[in-house]
């Protein structure tokens, strides 16, 4: 990343921004998860996303995001260096999710979850970085409305990440690698266009974003599931709705008033 001069605070914040994506991904899907799964692949897939998404978030950094600020390239420019990015990152999610033993233990699917989880937050941490410097366009700096905006890039980014490299996974598991690298190579070209051009204008946002609550149930019922067998995704669903179901009892729960001893 160009140097930006950015105090440390707010650069500090931008990153924890970003990393708490992760927190969210994981409590919202792989918490459900334990004794599916063997979940310390899933975080050694997790650390290697964090890794891999901090080189391609710095080359969509200094070959995007650097050159629109500048006004150095047109959309057709900036979106073929989006889809060779989104390529590798497709074929590198195929090659990790793809190994013989990872398909062995049909994890790939949230193998691919954690590790886009990794992927998502560093994009969204570099994203967040530009957000708060006012140098970057006219819209950014360290603003409350900015602080909100970082927060849903982040979201964006990280389950979106996660969605798309769940469902190569998923497809790895049932034999169609091929066509998982064509859609998912597509479906990160908008995601980080969508990402990117939200720090200039927010309201960009809404190109990607609309597809988080869209795809969730399908990602979280099936294609999480898709590599268990038949009695333990049976077994799984029950948790997804089990805890929806928990969720709203919860919520509805009326407290009682408190007893006075003495009485």
């Amino acid at each position: 990343m160009a140097a930006v001069p950015l105090p440390m605070f707010q650069m500090q914040l931008a990153f924890a921004i970003g990393l708490a994506g992760i927190y969210f991904g994981w409590r919202g899907a792989m918490a459900r998860m334990t004794g599916f799964y063997d979940l310390s692949g899933a975080f050694k897939s997790l650390v290697i996303g964090i890794i891999s998404g901090a080189f391609a978030a710095a080359a969509i950094d200094a070959l995007i995001l650097i050159s629109i600020r500048n006004e150095e390239l047109n959309i057709i420019e900036v979106s073929f260096i989006a889809l060779l990015i989104a390529m590798a990152e497709s074929a590198f999610t195929l090659f990790l999710l793809g190994r013989p033993k990872t398909v062995g233990l049909r994890a790939s699917a949230p193998y691919g979850w954690t590790l886009g989880l990794g992927i998502g937050s560093m994009r969204a941490a570099y994203l967040n970085v530009r957000l708060f410097d006012d140098q970057t366009w006219g819209v950014t700096g360290f603003e409350p409305i900015n602080i909100l905006v970082a927060f849903l890039i982040t979201i964006t980014a990280c389950l979106g990440h996660a969605m798309i490299a769940a469902w190569q996974g998923s497809r790895i598991v049932e034999n169609q690698r091929g066509r998982t690298f064509f859609t998912s190579s597509l479906a990160r070209v908008l995601l980080i266009l969508g990402t990117v051009f939200a720090v200039f204008n927010p309201l960009l946002l809404l190109l990607v974003a609309p597809a988080i609550p869209l795809f969730w149930d399908k990602s979280q019922k099936e294609w999480l599931a898709d590599g268990l067998t038949p009695s333990a995704k049976q077994a799984y669903r029950r948790t997804v709705r089990g805890s929806s179901r928990h969720a709203d009892a919860a919520a509805k729960r009326k407290r009682g008033q408190r007893v006075n001893d003495e009485e």
